[in-house]
């Protein structure tokens, strides 16, 4: 993957790209956003633990699909107020590897439970090293 930040533009904002570049052959995985909610349903009241719950989904998922964090080429968050900005942006940062991959983080006025602070959807993408160059 390539990651993509031209000098001729402001850097970012925080640990994300601006661009990641998907070379042809690879398979991309496209994940539903994940909450804060284990699989008791257990809720965290605390956004920050809401995030770190939703990026271990999260892991879980690209598991079970054979990648990792390190495979995650886009990351798309949504929060419920301003205040869970750090708090979400502090879990991403100790779960995403270096390179980051490109993101988005937009706060909205809520989610189908009002318990819900913090949703996380990711897009990955792994070179599928066996393929013979005609495509995964």
């Amino acid at each position: 993957m390539r990651r993509i930040t031209p000098d001729t533009i402001r850097p970012p904002f925080a640990n994300y790209a601006h661009a990641v570049e998907v070379p042809p052959g690879a398979r991309l995985l496209l994940a539903s956003g994940q909450l804060g909610i284990d699989k008791d349903e257990h809720v965290p009241e605390d956004a920050g633990a809401q995030a770190d719950l939703c990026f271990a989904n999260i892991a879980a998922v690209l598991a079970d699909a054979g990648m990792g964090p390190a495979d995650v080429v886009r990351i798309n968050a949504f929060v419920s107020d301003r205040a869970y900005l750090k708090p979400y942006m502090e879990a991403r940062d100790r779960w995403v590897p270096s390179p980051a991959p490109a993101s988005t983080l937009v706060i909205v006025s809520g989610f189908a439970r009002e318990v819900f602070k913090v949703e996380i959807e990711v897009i990955a993408a792994k070179v599928d090293e066996t393929a013979d160059g005609e495509g995964a």
